[in-house]
């Protein structure tokens, strides 16, 4: 595992094709898989959502939500940073993109990676985050689990972390993060299967 800076990642991202799908019908969601500093060098943050919201109540997930008419994906991200976390970014902060994920929930996610550094004083809103937490270099270069389900021919993918298991869509997109900041790959993961919970 290498410990990596903003320079690292930014050409890292820069220098992959970037997977696109297209909606056919679905909503376009973003993500913000935001870099902080830790006492183990730069980590991300992860959210457990607020028990009391209509859709994916109580699961782990990266801030973002549907993105608005005439917004980019970038500035989606950054106003859920803002909504949920208290964290006003600016859009130099922004580094770049990971590949889409679609949902089996009728979203196509773009993960948007934004650089916080060491200003990253967050106050989650507890309407929709019940708990923010960050998650180091250490932790994040955990390795996967692929189990098989019968809904589904494709595995579906389990990350080992924060004493449970963080699954797909989270777990795609970290995952896609973890091989490319920590370890200099282009790993696809939009073939990874979500659990059957998270289909609604």
């Amino acid at each position: 595992m290498t410990v990596f800076d903003r320079a690292t990642l930014a050409a890292a991202l820069a220098g992959r094709e970037r997977r696109e799908h297209p909606l056919d019908g679905r909503r376009h969601a973003a993500v913000a898989v935001v870099v902080v500093d830790t006492a183990d060098g730069p980590g991300i943050v992860l959210t457990k959502r607020s028990a009391r919201l209509r859709a994916h109540a109580g699961q782990w997930a990266l801030p973002g939500g549907r993105i608005d008419t005439g917004e980019t994906a970038e500035d989606a991200a950054r106003r859920e940073l803002h909504e949920e976390l208290g964290l006003d970014l600016p859009a130099t902060a922004v580094v770049g993109s990971l590949d889409d994920y679609p949902t089996r929930s009728g979203y196509v996610i773009t993960p948007v990676v934004v650089w916080a550094g060491a200003d990253a004083s967050m106050t989650p809103n507890p309407d929709e985050v019940a708990s923010a937490h960050l998650v180091s270099g250490a932790v994040l270069d955990v390795e996967p689990r692929f189990v098989s389900i019968p809904e589904s021919d494709r595995p579906v993918i389990q990350l080992p972390m924060l004493g449970t298991l963080i699954h797909a869509p989270t777990a795609a997109v970290v995952y896609q993060f973890r091989e490319l900041a920590l370890h200099g790959r282009t790993t696809r993961v939009d073939h990874f299967e979500q659990p059957v919970f998270a289909w609604r």
